[in-house]
């Protein structure tokens, strides 16, 4: 189970932090993963991070302004979003994986967290 927070609105230039907490799973040997959607668009991968040795992986768009970690005594991963932009706005969610290999394609990510509005006014 995924339970994710930390969404908000913010003006362009400022920062947000997601949360994402993740219960009822035994094993290190997963991806999580922050996907998001916007309006009339297809939900599209954003960052993920290989639990068991922190390989980081992102999409080109947040490449350099967010950053994705995790906690692992808290089971929980974080998107720390800086220097945000309008086409941010979207809703965000965060997944799970298991395995070692990163997919970038929601089609591989069977657990999914509830989604948190990310709104950045120009």
């Amino acid at each position: 189970q995924l339970q994710a927070s930390g969404g908000g609105l913010v003006q362009a230039g400022g920062s947000l932090r997601l949360s994402c907490a993740a219960s009822g799973h035994n094993s290190d040997n997963f991806i999580m993963a922050w996907f998001r959607q916007a309006p009339g668009n297809q939900r599209d991968f954003v960052a993920s991070i290989r639990w068991n040795e922190g390989s980081t992986f992102y999409a080109d768009p947040v490449r350099g302004r967010f950053t994705i970690s995790g906690d692992n005594a808290k089971n929980t991963v974080y998107l720390q979003m800086d220097s945000l932009k309008p086409e941010d706005t979207a809703v965000y969610y965060c997944a799970l994986r298991n395995g070692a290999v990163n997919h970038y394609s929601r089609y591989s990510y069977r657990n999914w967290g509830q989604g948190t509005q990310v709104t950045v006014s120009s």
